[in-house]
């Protein structure tokens, strides 16, 4: 079992940055694949980012990738999502995942994770 808790959340204006952090329980964090998905207002949650346990492989949504870098530390239980040139459309609940059987080659699937944070609001003001 994987408690996940999303922070890091907020207002920031277009161009502007933020970094979200995903706290996880347990003592087998270092062995899921984490991912990062997001869902706007009256649309379906989509991903965003993903990485391996060992962090070695990542995998971006078109939408993000060379504005947003997804890490882990595997020592402090922790994912991370760094956006930069953030955009109005970034506008989202944000929520982290986890799932110890997922492939790197279907990371990008919502339906491969087991265990989802709270989410956090992001908001991209123009």
């Amino acid at each position: 079992q994987v408690q996940l808790v999303e922070s890091g959340g907020g207002l920031v204006q277009a161009g502007g940055s933020l970094r979200l952090s995903c706290a996880a329980s347990g003592r087998t964090f270092s062995s899921y694949v984490m991912g990062w998905f997001r869902q706007a207002p009256g649309k379906e949650r989509e991903f965003v980012a993903g990485i391996s346990w060992s962090g070695g492989s990542t995998l971006y949504a078109d939408s993000v990738k060379g504005r947003f870098t997804i890490s882990r530390d595997n020592a402090k239980n922790t994912v991370y999502l760094q956006m930069n040139s953030l955009k109005p459309e970034d506008t989202a609940v944000y929520y982290c995942a986890a799932d110890y059987s997922v492939s790197i080659v279907t990371m990008f699937r919502e339906r491969e994770y087991d265990y989802w944070g709270q989410g956090t609001q992001v908001t991209v003001s123009s």
